[in-house]
């Protein structure tokens, strides 16, 4: 028995000291592509730097997060917007079985109004919202300077409108709702090769901002009360506001804490900034790029940032 004990405690102490707990550490890739983007880099950076047996698998929000607090697999989930599956997450939370781990981006605010590079070059004072009504940027032209908005039935295009409003620019330009996301893409691409004075509506994570070269314009301070009265059609005193947070984490099953603990602290610093997300995005849209492919090319070319995730910040 005293044998037996011993094995079982030696088999223990090796399964603690092995890479991951001696698990396989998967990671889910979501059905969007910035998800299946994090998914790959840290998918290679894990198994390069912590020896552990790292697997991309597919996955859902809502049924990730569940599969996550009754099986702790997937162990990690690296863009969950927490927001969209409260009840999920909240009972997960509640019986301490996924846990947070870092912020996904370096910015919690996602949605917003830009602007053309080209554009800010040209007029540099053009950095807010407040600025519209007064640049000289939008000046001048044959026709009235548009503003690229969301489909109408969208719930931006209502907010949009109000803002509109509250910022005195209906007289300044032509609000333009497209059908639907690629026609509002295909907007944007037209009047970016003819260098028109635009502000466009965006959001992101999204290859069109950073293939487009678009810069997001200052929204000022959020506002909850102005921005209830800017989500109502009939919103009778609009304000402005920016346009609310959403929290995205990179969400651990808690084993992969107890079992694994570098491997969480890396994932407790693998906040990535979102305009690399953008530039990343963009390079997918290019013909016959992956995922894996984009992920392998930021491993090799972007240790200044993945460097501090592993622990070994490079030095500047």
């Amino acid at each position: 028995m005293i044998v037996l004990d011993q094995a079982q405690d030696a088999a223990s102490g090796a399964a603690q000291q092995a890479p991951c707990g001696g698990r396989s550490l998967t990671i889910a890739a979501m059905q969007w592509p910035s998800s299946a983007v994090l998914a790959e880099i840290h998918a290679r950076l894990v198994s390069e730097h912590f020896g552990c047996r790292a697997e991309v698998v597919p996955g859902d929000m809502a049924g990730s997060g569940s599969s996550m607090a009754s099986t702790g697999q997937p162990a990690v989930a690296p863009e969950m917007w927490i927001g969209r599956i409260a009840e999920v997450w909240n009972q997960s939370i509640k019986t301490q079985t996924v846990r947070a781990a870092a912020n996904t981006y370096d910015t919690q605010v996602f949605e917003g109004w830009y602007v053309p590079g080209y554009l800010v070059a040209e007029h540099p004072d053009l950095t807010g919202a407040a600025a519209l009504a007064a640049s000289t940027a939008f000046s001048g032209g044959e026709s009235t300077p548009r503003f690229v908005s969301c489909p109408p039935d969208w719930g931006c295009a209502v907010v949009n409108r109000n803002l509109m409003r509250a910022l005195d620019l209906g007289e300044r330009f032509e609000v333009v709702e497209p059908a639907n996301r690629f026609e509002m893409d295909r907007i944007i691409a037209e009047a970016v090769s003819r260098r028109e004075p635009f502000v466009a509506y965006y959001w992101a994570p999204n290859a069109v901002i950073a293939q487009f070269d678009m810069r997001a314009l200052d929204m000022g301070a959020y506002d909850a009360e102005a921005m209830r009265c800017l989500a109502q059609v009939a919103c009778a005193s609009p304000a402005v506001s920016s346009f609310p947070a959403e929290t995205v984490v990179v969400a651990l099953a808690e084993w992969v804490f107890t079992q694994a603990p570098e491997v969480a602290g890396y994932f407790q610093r693998a906040s990535i900034p979102l305009a690399q997300m953008n530039a990343l995005l963009a390079e997918l849209n290019t013909p016959g790029a992956t995922p894996a492919a984009i992920a392998d090319r930021f491993v090799a070319e972007h240790e200044d940032i993945w460097s501090g995730w592993v622990g070994n910040p490079v030095q500047q």
